[in-house]
């Protein structure tokens, strides 16, 4: 954790670590509720995986390519497909 003012003070280093790092970066207030620096990109992948995870029919559609894939079934690409020839 991070106050304000240590956040304040040196901004772009602990913007660029969040960024950098993928790293969430909490910070505290004095008389406030704490909040978190996260990049963009973090902050729209989380978003993704809040949907995906809300949202029963792509749940079910992942639960059923594990079964597929532990079971052994499936589409297995060549080796032409993967670039390997």
């Amino acid at each position: 954790m991070l106050s304000v003012n240590q956040f304040r003070s040196n901004l772009k280093h602990y913007v660029d670590r969040a960024i950098d790092n993928h790293e969430p970066l909490e910070v505290t207030r004095k008389n406030g509720e704490p909040f978190v620096v996260i990049s963009a990109e973090d902050y729209r992948r989380e978003q993704e995986t809040l949907y995906v995870l809300g949202s029963d029919s792509l749940m079910e559609q992942i639960r059923a390519s594990l079964e597929t894939f532990q079971s052994g079934q499936g589409y297995v690409p060549s080796r032409e497909v993967l670039g390997l020839e």
